[in-house]
């Protein structure tokens, strides 16, 4: 089985996957508990929009997808508290508005290709030393934000309004959590696909949630749910050459029915 590891490619693809598997789920843990559990997709086809325009225009598709989507996490958090919408509503508009503008742009540009197919449903193969570089450096900058404001933003996902009152700045931190969201996703759609990674970022929690076992247990347990998904997801994408987002996607939803049924009263 280890001899998947003599290729680099394969190297690489572990290591940005097992990073990858930690910022998801620890990020995950504060977006399902603010019930944002569909800001992972719209931000995830917000950074298509990102990869379009860096594939028709030249640029790395990757810095690219990080400004533009965390560009749509602000928009969305600004409509959210300045105008009376529905959460879900603003979602659903910024959703299906991103993949239209994503399509439009890059079949104007004539390059709706393998580059493309790869942001969208993840590829091991395409994972480059750059992009490791990337995801682990920004994805380190991220998890610190993520583990210094945890306190607050567990405070504010169960209580805004007591949280506002008790003096915790949730304008701020409702922004700043967007924007690691934002970042995450955009750095995950090499490995997992701009259309999967949701479900890596919300799947882990919901089947920890099942257990019951408290914040800090939950998370732990959804971060060994993502750790254990991206593993057997990538061998099985190496030795059956499989797409390894739609192979890791479907190895932590077993993981669910596994909790669910465990866990039914």
């Amino acid at each position: 089985m280890l001899e998947m590891f003599d290729y680099d490619f394969m190297q690489r693809a572990f290591v940005a996957g097992l990073f990858i598997a930690i910022l998801a789920s620890i990020s995950g843990n504060f977006v399902v508990l603010r019930r944002y559990s569909l800001m992972s997709e719209t931000l995830a086809h917000s950074a298509l929009v990102g990869v379009a325009v860096g594939l028709v225009a030249g640029y790395n598709p990757l810095w690219v997808a990080v400004g533009v989507a965390i560009g749509a996490a602000w928009l969305i958090e600004y409509l959210r508290s300045a105008f009376s919408l529905y959460s879900d509503a603003i979602l659903a508009i910024i959703l299906s508005g991103s993949l239209a503008v994503a399509v439009i742009i890059v079949s104007l540009g004539g390059a709706f290709n393998n580059s493309l197919f790869s942001y969208l449903f993840g590829s091991i193969l395409s994972v480059t030393n750059e992009d490791v570089i990337t995801i682990v450096i920004v994805g380190s900058i991220s998890l610190l934000f993520l583990l210094l404001f945890s306190k607050e933003l567990y405070f504010i996902a169960y209580d805004e309004e007591v949280a506002k009152t008790s003096g915790i700045k949730v304008k701020f931190l409702n922004f700043l959590l967007v924007s690691v969201v934002a970042v995450i996703i955009a750095l995950s759609i090499r490995v997992v696909g701009s259309l999967l990674i949701g479900a890596l970022m919300v799947i882990p929690t919901v089947a920890a949630l099942q257990y019951r076992v408290g914040f800090r247990n939950t998370m732990l347990i959804s971060l060994f749910f993502a750790l254990f998904s991206v593993i057997f997801g990538m061998s099985l994408s190496y030795y059956y050459s499989l797409p390894s987002g739609a192979t890791i996607v479907l190895s932590i939803i077993v993981i669910f029915i596994i909790s669910l049924i465990i866990n039914k009263k």
